[in-house]
C-alpha cells in the first residue's frame, strides 16, 4: 500500500510540474521574441517538456553577455574617430534615389559611414584566394590582423601560416582570432593551436565556451566573420575560411565535396572600417583596445573608385543589422536581384520581400548548391523552393559535389553586398557577421561575371520537377523548417 501511494504522489508531482512548465513557458517564451521563433520553442517545450526546458535555458537567449554588448557600444566612438573617406563619396549620376536611405540605415545600426576612394578585386578561385592573402601577409610592414570563423593548419593553408611566422620574424605585429567552437570541431584543431604558439603570433579564441575559466555564453552564438587586414592599407573579407577546400573531414572527402567561395581584396578608406571590426572583436576577447596604427590611406582616382560601407551585425547589436539592410535593398530594386547564399533559410519578412519582387516583374534569381553539407539546413532551405518558384524566382542549383559557399547579392546594376553573412536566421540572429555594401557599376559588372560562371555550372530548377519530388523529401523538408525557427 505504501509503495502504491508513493507512486501516486510521484505521478501527481509530475503532473503539477508539467502544468507549471507549460504555463510558465506561455508567459516567458514569447517575451521579445519573434512569433515564429516563440511558436517553435513552445512546440518543443509542449512536446518534450523537460528536455525542451533544458534546451531553452541553454540556448534560448540570443544575447551576448552584458559586458560584451557594452564593449560594442564603446567601440562605436572608435569607429567614428578612425573613419576617413566620407568626403570622397561621389553622389554623381546615376546615384540611385533609394541609396541614401540605405546608407543612413546602416549608419544608425552599425555606426559605419559610406566612404569613397576605394578599389576592390574579386577572388573566386579558392587556392588563388589563399595565395593572394599569403602574398599580402608577405608584404606587411607594421601589423597583420587575422580573423576567421575556422582557422586550420593543413597542406592548403601551410604557406599562409609560414607567412605569418616570417612576418613575426621581421618584427611585424601579428594578431590572430579564431572562433573557438567552429575551429574546435574541425580536424587538426590542436595542431593548429600548437602551430600558432610556435610561430609566436598573438592569438585568441573568439566566444570561447570554457565555463571552467568563467568564459561562457550561449554555445551556438558564434563569430562567423572572415577578415584579414594588412597595415590598415589592404583588407580581405568574404565567405572563405582559412582551411582546405574539403574542410579536412573524412565524410566530405568520401563524398568528394569541395567548397567554392568568393573573397574580395579592398584598398582605400574602407579598410579602416573592416579593421574596426577586428579591433572590436579583439577588445571583446582581450580587454585591449588597439590604438590607431596606420597613417591615412591613399585614395583611388575618382574614375576608378567605388563607394563602400561596412555593415557589422550579430547578437552584440540590438537589431538584426544584416536582415534590415538586405530587406531594404530588396524592396528598393527596380530591375534585377541576384542572390547567392549557401544556406538560404529566410525569415518571413525576407521571404515576402523576395517573392514580392518576383511577383512585381523583377528578374529575381537565386543560386544555391544542388548538394548540402548540413542535412537539417539543407532540408529547411528546400522547404522554401515551392513558394519561390510559384512567385517567379529562378532557382539555379550549382552542380554537385561542389558546395557553393559564396555569399553575395546584387541589386540592379548599381549596388552589391558581399561578406560572411548567409541569408538564414542563424546569420541574422546568432552569428557575428561582416557585410560590405558596394556602390560601383564596375564592381557589379565583375560580380555579374562571377554569377555567370555559376550559371554555366548550374541547372535551373523548375516547379514541375520540384512538385514531383518524393513524398518523404517533402516531410523531411518541412520538419527541418520547424527546427530552423528555434532561436
Amino acid at each position: 500500500m505504501g509503495e502504491w501511494w508513493r507512486s501516486i504522489d510521484l505521478g501527481v508531482v509530475l503532473i503539477v510540474l508539467d502544468v507549471i512548465i507549460r504555463v510558465a513557458a506561455l508567459i516567458w517564451v514569447p517575451i521579445n521574441r519573434k512569433p515564429h521563433s516563440a511558436m517553435a520553442w513552445l512546440l518543443a517545450i509542449f512536446l518534450i517538456p523537460y528536455a525542451g526546458v533544458v534546451l531553452f535555458l541553454l540556448i534560448g537567449s540570443t544575447k551576448l553577455p552584458r559586458r560584451r554588448r557594452e564593449k560594442q557600444l564603446e567601440i562605436s566612438k572608435y569607429i567614428l574617430e578612425t573613419t576617413e573617406g566620407m568626403e570622397d563619396v561621389r553622389r554623381d549620376h546615376p546615384w540611385p534615389d533609394w541609396l541614401e536611405s540605405a546608407v543612413e540605415l546602416n549608419r544608425k545600426l552599425g555606426a559605419m559611414p559610406l566612404v569613397g576612394g576605394n578599389t576592390a578585386k574579386l577572388y573566386p578561385d579558392y587556392d588563388g584566394s589563399v595565395k593572394a592573402m599569403t602574398d599580402a601577409v608577405n608584404q606587411a610592414h607594421k601589423y597583420v590582423h587575422v580573423e576567421f570563423y575556422i582557422l586550420s593548419f593543413d597542406k592548403t593553408t601551410a604557406p599562409f601560416f609560414h607567412a605569418l611566422g616570417e612576418a613575426v620574424n621581421r618584427g611585424v605585429t601579428v594578431r590572430v582570432l579564431l572562433d573557438h567552437v567552429a575551429s574546435l570541431r574541425s580536424p587538426r584543431y590542436l595542431r593548429t593551436i600548437r602551430r600558432l604558439k610556435k610561430l609566436g603570433v598573438d592569438w585568441q579564441l573568439m566566444l570561447p565556451v570554457q565555463p571552467w575559466r568563467g568564459r561562457y555564453q550561449r554555445p551556438d552564438l558564434r563569430n562567423h566573420r572572415k577578415i584579414l587586414v594588412i597595415d590598415g592599407v589592404v583588407g580581405f573579407t568574404g565567405s572563405q575560411n582559412m582551411i582546405d577546400r574539403s574542410y579536412n573531414k573524412r565524410g566530405n572527402k568520401r563524398r568528394g565535396l569541395q567548397w567554392k567561395d568568393l573573397m574580395v581584396r579592398f584598398e582605400g578608406p574602407i579598410v579602416a572600417g573592416i579593421n574596426a571590426l577586428f579591433v572590436t572583436d579583439w577588445y571583446s576577447e582581450t580587454d585591449e583596445l588597439l590604438l590607431r596604427e596606420t597613417e591615412p590611406v591613399p585614395r583611388s582616382t575618382p574614375e576608378k573608385s567605388i563607394d563602400c560601407q561596412v555593415v557589422p551585425s550579430g547578437p552584440g547589436f540590438d537589431g538584426e543589422n544584416n536582415l534590415r539592410l538586405f530587406n531594404s535593398l530588396l524592396y528598393a530594386a527596380n530591375e534585377k536581384i541576384i542572390i547567392t547564399s549557401p544556406y538560404f533559410v529566410p525569415d518571413e519578412s525576407m521571404l515576402y520581400a523576395i517573392t514580392t519582387a518576383a511577383q512585381s516583374g523583377l528578374d529575381v534569381q537565386l543560386f544555391v548548391s544542388e548538394i548540402g553539407d548540413q542535412p537539417v539546413v539543407y532540408h529547411a532551405q528546400r522547404s522554401y523552393y515551392e513558394a519561390l518558384l510559384r512567385a517567379g524566382v529562378k532557382i539555379w542549383l550549382y552542380e554537385q559535389p561542389t558546395v557553393l559557399h559564396a555569399k553575395h547579392f546584387t541589386i540592379d546594376d548599381e549596388v552589391a553586398v558581399i561578406g560572411s553573412s548567409n541569408m538564414d536566421m542563424r546569420s541574422f540572429s546568432l552569428n557575428l557577421e561582416i557585410s560590405v555594401m558596394v556602390r560601383g557599376r564596375n564592381f557589379v559588372k565583375d560580380l555579374r561575371a562571377v554569377e555567370q560562371s555559376y550559371r554555366e555550372r548550374s541547372r535551373q530548377l523548375t516547379l514541375e520537377e520540384w512538385l514531383a519530388r518524393p513524398r518523404r523529401s517533402v516531410v523531411l523538408d518541412n520538419i527541418a523548417r520547424l527546427t530552423a525557427t528555434v532561436q
